[in-house]
């Protein structure tokens, strides 16, 4: 194959469609509209995010790309390894800056090693993109390269070219074809049903109403309405609040209904709001804001919202972000997550292979025990 590879500072010079081809137009975060529009709306360099995306193309085709980001810190990756670089600093050796291949802000699975459907000898292209990120990070003097929300698949390619492998793990909401909540609340205890009914009951006693919007129905008004909440969160929690008015704008007019809104509203005003973005079979879950906390709200807008709305849809599962024990009882299962990561250092390389192995036997126990938490009465094939 005539192959040329090139470094993309951006996606700016890329025309939508054809980045989309790679895969964008069936997850919502792969997309030109989400990416480039982070990139034009001061939501990555500001906070460590430089964008570096390798393509490849053929006699003019572009037939394979990676999304990479040089950081220069470890925030907003959700795959943690602050640890990490603490020890390498110790050592005398800087971790930052280092590579990145995922979505900024987002622990979503996605796939990472884009390759165009009808490209020819698909493997011959995965490999060359691996080795081309490995090469550019050794070019550059990079500590190393960390694939992150990859699929199983993409992993176990990745772990060939002698990367190490980390586990994590996330709670998942699957449809097994329900009918209506109801019916997924059927599958639950007793017990455990008696305790979503009372949740989503108080809700109502308080006098809140939910109302879902899609990307192509927002007005500036309830954007930014939306977007005070989001504020509001990180200033509660002192995080930072990377995402700025005009991306959430932007990216609800350019995405339309693969924007989902849900929005509280109590006496004639708004009062929370929760922003998911929809896959063609998943809903994924990922920003929460509200002016008044209220009892159960948040289990409402995030959760149940979502849920009955995938059921509506049709879509396969759910996806509402990183963390949070307190998702099993409400539906949503342990599931596992996978990264990949190779560090220029060999000897560092080393002690971390022995770190991810135990960890991932750990995880493995972790997730086990979860399990046992499970509100259903018998075990989801």
């Amino acid at each position: 194959m005539a192959l040329q590879v090139s470094i993309h500072e951006g996606l700016g010079t890329i025309e939508p469609h054809i980045w989309d081809s790679l895969g964008g137009t069936r997850d919502p975060f792969l997309s030109h509209a989400f990416l480039h529009t982070l990139e034009t709306t001061e939501c990555l360099q500001p906070y460590g995010w430089h964008p570096y995306h390798i393509l490849i193309h053929e006699d003019g085709c572009l037939r394979a790309a990676t999304p990479l980001y040089a950081k220069s810190n470890s925030y907003g990756e959700f795959v943690f390894d602050w640890a990490w670089a603490d020890a390498y600093e110790r050592q005398g050796r800087p971790y930052y800056p280092k590579l990145v291949s995922g979505i900024p802000y987002t622990p979503a699975t996605g796939a990472r090693l884009l390759v165009a459907p009808d490209a020819p000898e698909p493997e011959a292209l995965t490999d060359i993109l691996i080795q081309q990120t490995i090469d550019f990070a050794h070019k550059n003097k990079l500590s190393g390269v960390h694939w992150l929300f990859t699929y199983k698949s993409e992993t176990d390619k990745l772990c060939e070219h002698g990367l190490m492998r980390r586990l994590g793990c996330q709670y998942h909401w699957e449809n097994n074809g329900y009918l209506d909540f109801n019916e997924f609340l059927s599958t639950f205890s007793s017990r455990k049903r008696k305790k979503v009914k009372r949740e989503r009951r108080h809700v109502i006693e308080q006098g809140i109403t939910l109302h879902i919007f899609h990307g192509n129905e927002l007005n500036d008004e309830i954007m930014q309405t939306f977007h005070g909440f989001y504020l509001n969160t990180f200033e509660r929690h002192w995080g930072i609040p990377t995402l700025s008015l005009a991306f959430f704008q932007q990216i609800a007019h350019k995405l339309g209904n693969r924007f989902v809104l849900v929005m509280a509203k109590k006496n004639g005003d708004w009062i929370a709001g929760a922003a998911n973005f929809r896959g063609d079979d998943t809903l994924y879950g990922r920003y929460w804001g509200c002016k008044e906390s209220l009892e159960n709200l948040h289990f409402e807008a995030c959760y149940y919202a979502g849920i009955e709305y995938c059921i509506d849809q049709g879509l396969k599962r759910f996806e509402p972000g990183a963390q949070g024990e307190h998702k099993i009882p409400r539906g949503f299962l342990p599931t596992p997550t996978w990264s990949a990561h190779w560090i220029a250092d060999p000897e560092f390389r080393r002690h971390l292979q022995v770190f991810c192995h135990q960890e991932e036997m750990a995880m493995e126990q972790e997730c086990r025990t979860l399990m046992a938490l499970s509100p259903y009465r018998e075990p989801q094939e």
